[in-house]
């Protein structure tokens, strides 16, 4: 079963006002006891409007993280913006001296919200220990590092799909004795830079060496979590000579290591879309006779048996987790991401290979008899790709952790830690 997850909302842009409300705004919303610190983002477009995230530092464990608003309108003295993913919208008045917004909230019901302009001094600090800076890795590309000090060889952290280096804020610091640890946000989420294009596999993973190459940093190991495993997998299988050993945090997946026994219906759906449109007429296929024949002898064989497989998964998820999926919608990075994975087969160096299975769903698992035929689902499947990425890496190192969350670093910190810091100490 592949994991990945991920955060994104669509981009929509107000009126221009000639008031410049850009900056960040800090307040603190008020739901009967409990207590949330906000950081709104706002900055002009490209077409003089105006655009803006919205940060939740005290709701999720990534502070990097921003949920993108669908509007942002300034008429006359008057805010608004939307959010639609968390269904929320505010509008309020801008102060005489532009230094705060008092409004209403609302989300299920109105809830008085007042936002303070952020200065130097007043501004939200990140506790996690680290240094940030921006690498430049492509032509107007820039990447968010994140480095958290410490001595001894190089350790990048690579965050899964959604993510920013920020997921690792707690986590990092706990491998800072033994490691110089770095963690990376890829293009396309929290503050990197978002270009329309370059979110192939092996794009990214060139972004990760050019990362490398600023930084000077010689044979590090690169741990990546789920979708992140295309990133080391990238690296490794072409450039084998620039790391000293790979972790992967429940990302061994068919993105990161393609069993050709058992397939994966995105890899496979990129594929076969490809080919059937080289049948169009006039887009160029040297021998139509022989893409026929292997499509009807081999792709499309072996695309039933995904969809096959995908259907048994989909049969099994509970519908709070569906339902979820369906009401998060995939940003352009994000969707550019999943069409752009690639197969990877070939992996020449150590590596410690970590799997959540079966996974923990938490709340969204369902009853004990659906909780029951999800986990047999994943045990099989989750299980068959553990097996795969074992027996066909040979340097491969498999820790199997059941009924770990996907984020195993933090449901599971000190078997992680463990097998990390044995794997880490094991290279030479």
């Amino acid at each position: 079963m592949r994991m990945t997850f991920w955060i994104g909302a669509l981009v929509t842009i107000g009126a221009l006002y000639a008031q410049d409300i850009s900056g960040d705004w800090q307040a603190t919303l008020k739901a009967g006891p409990r207590e949330f610190r906000l950081i709104m983002k706002i900055e002009k477009g490209p077409n003089g409007g105006w655009n803006g995230s919205l940060f939740s530092i005290d709701q999720v464990p990534d502070r990097g993280v921003g949920i993108t608003a669908n509007s942002v309108m300034l008429e006359g003295s008057t805010l608004k913006f939307t959010i639609n993913v968390a269904r929320a919208s505010y509008e309020g008045k801008v102060s005489a001296d532009g230094a705060s917004i008092r409004g209403t909230w609302t989300q299920g019901q109105p809830l008085p919200l007042e936002f303070q302009r952020a200065t130097p001094e007043s501004a939200w600090k990140d506790p996690s220990p680290h240094r940030v800076q921006f690498v430049t890795v492509d032509k107007d590309v820039r990447l968010e590092v994140l480095d958290w000090g410490g001595s001894g060889r190089p350790l990048v952290l690579l965050a899964g799909l959604g993510n920013t280096a920020h997921i690792f804020d707690t986590f990092a610091p706990k491998l800072t004795a033994n490691h110089h640890v770095y963690g990376i946000t890829r293009r396309g989420f929290g503050v990197s830079s978002a270009p329309a294009a370059g979110y192939s596999a092996d794009r990214l993973g060139d972004d990760v060496l050019a990362v490398l190459d600023a930084l000077k940093l010689e044979r590090p190991v690169l741990a990546g979590h789920s979708i992140a495993g295309e990133e080391l997998s990238s690296v490794a299988s072409r450039h084998p000579e620039r790391v000293a050993g790979l972790i992967y945090l429940d990302a061994g997946y068919s993105y990161a290591y393609y069993d050709r026994s058992r397939g994966d219906l995105d890899i496979d759906l990129v594929e076969l879309q490809k080919k059937l449109e080289q049948l169009l007429p006039g887009n160029g296929a040297q021998d139509p006779k022989a893409l026929v024949h292997e499509l009807l002898e081999a792709t499309l064989p072996g695309f039933e048996r995904d969809l096959r497989d995908r259907q048994k998964t989909l049969q099994v998820t509970p519908a709070a987790l569906l339902a979820a999926q369906a009401s998060s919608p995939l940003s352009d990075a994000a969707r550019a991401i999943q069409t752009g994975e690639q197969k990877y087969t070939n992996i020449p160096v150590p590596v410690l290979a970590i799997y959540a299975v079966p996974h923990d769903l938490g709340p969204a698992g369902g009853d004990a008899a659906a909780r029951a035929a999800f986990e047999a689902n994943d045990e099989a499947t989750t299980g068959a790709q553990a097996k795969a990425f074992e027996s066909g890496v040979p340097s491969a190192r498999i820790v199997r952790l059941p009924h770990a969350n996907h984020y195993v670093f933090f449901s599971n910190e000190a078997d992680v830690l463990r097998e990390m810091n044995a794997f880490l100490g094991s290279l030479p």
